[in-house]
């Protein structure tokens, strides 16, 4: 049970009540007369023949409210395509998959990437990117939700409360941030968010100037929470980026686009659990070590952006600051984990924060090396400025897949 306080600058919506998921429901089937709504699922192809993503479809066909949902198919073959669609033909929702590997989509992507507006990376964010802009073109919502894939917990309550507040129409919010408990199986997880979002962000309030958006980046209980929902127009605008920084990437696109009271933040799970990344002590260009440096040019860039000059000086300060910082919220989480009855070990938290202080190196060396890199996917009105009929492109390159290939099943 949370409690009520509001802490931070964007609003904090608790789960104090348990509301029943039908009286929920209800409410949302009302506001979709005024504000239809759509579920974006960026999803690999290994994810069909998982254990979540089958319950999470389940769920699904017994939601009463959406209008749309939105597939992203990525890493997949023709027959692996055919086999999505049946897979995701029991949706009672319209829905639509897009294989990202398809060659129509292949073949729009090409022709953005020779205008320089393609995504340069494979990856979530080029997923949800491409998925953003078919919810653009075929203009069937008016609120969307955006959820992971493999939650092992998966309860259509989630999704219920995650897009509850761009869908009331009283509500006056353009974002919502979904936050939980990364608690499973007895353990305390979410060890990036832990163990380096949260104290690099009190660490850089020491080192830096920029007090305004860090305090607004360290309002989120879970920033890295892959569960979001907006409304339709904040997809115009919003530059996605496209590696590990997707997530710090779009609450820094929301603060540069949008005032505080127009983002919130809202409990939608008691227990969440999703697979795991590796740690990968030994290789920086994979599991958590790869993400942790992304995440942390991600905030760099920000903090650039607004007028801050690193140098190294400033990152060796930085990484003093973090580690100190960080080792005092290892004994505060064992602390917490031994009241609750939670395994904890200190050991490999402090070697994750061991290694999270050297990427925070590793990251300002690569900024300062490439000052220039921006891995930022351009926004849509861009794209369209630059090619006009890409949103009819793109709705009929996904239409025709469907056609051509769900009639074979």
């Amino acid at each position: 049970m949370a409690d009520f306080y509001q802490n931070g600058i964007v609003t904090t919506l608790h789960n104090l009540a348990d509301r029943p998921i039908d009286a929920l429901e209800a409410e949302l089937v009302q506001f979709s007369e005024k504000r239809p709504m759509a579920l974006i699922l960026p999803s690999l192809f290994s994810e069909l023949e998982g254990d979540a993503l089958p319950k999470i479809v389940d769920h699904l066909t017994e939601v009463p409210y959406l209008s749309q949902v939105v597939i992203g198919l990525d890493r997949a073959n023709l027959e692996q395509y055919k086999h999505a669609l049946s897979f995701f033909g029991k949706l009672p929702q319209h829905h639509r998959v897009l294989w990202n590997d398809g060659p129509r989509l292949q073949a729009l992507d090409k022709e953005l990437a020779a205008l320089g507006l393609a995504p340069k990376e494979l990856g979530k964010g080029r997923n949800v990117w491409y998925c953003m802009g078919y919810v653009l073109a075929t203009g069937k919502a008016e609120s969307v939700a955006l959820h992971d894939c493999d939650i092992v917990t998966y309860e259509r309550n989630l999704l219920a409360r995650l897009i509850y507040p761009v869908a009331n129409p009283r509500f006056n919010y353009e974002f919502c941030k979904g936050y939980y408990a990364r608690v499973a199986n007895g353990k305390m997880n979410g060890r990036v968010s832990r163990l380096l979002v949260t104290p690099l962000l009190k660490a850089l309030k020491k080192v830096t100037s920029q007090t305004a958006y860090l305090d607004y980046m360290d309002s989120f209980k879970y920033s890295l929470a892959g569960e979001f929902s907006f409304r339709r127009d904040v997809l115009n605008d919003i530059r996605i980026p496209s590696d590990w920084g997707l997530e710090i990437g779009v609450l820094s696109e929301m603060h540069r686009n949008y005032a505080s009271n127009r983002i919130c933040q809202v409990d939608i799970a008691t227990t969440y659990d999703h697979k795991h990344q590796d740690l990968s002590l030994n290789d920086v260009n994979a599991g958590l070590s790869k993400m942790s440096i992304d995440i942390t040019k991600s905030l760099f860039r920000k903090l650039a952006t607004q007028g801050e000059t690193f140098n190294a000086e400033t990152f060796r300060s930085l990484k003093a600051t973090y580690y100190r910082v960080a080792l005092d919220f290892v004994e505060a989480y064992h602390n917490d984990a031994i009241m609750n009855g939670l395994e904890l070990d200190v050991h490999n938290e402090e070697k994750a924060v061991e290694m999270f202080a050297q990427n925070i190196m590793t990251a300002g060396q690569s900024f300062m090396d490439k000052p220039m890199e921006t891995p930022f996917i351009p926004s849509w009105n861009r794209v369209i400025s630059a090619m006009p009929d890409v949103m009819e492109r793109l709705k009929e390159a996904v239409e025709l897949d469907n056609q051509e290939f769900g009639a074979m099943l």
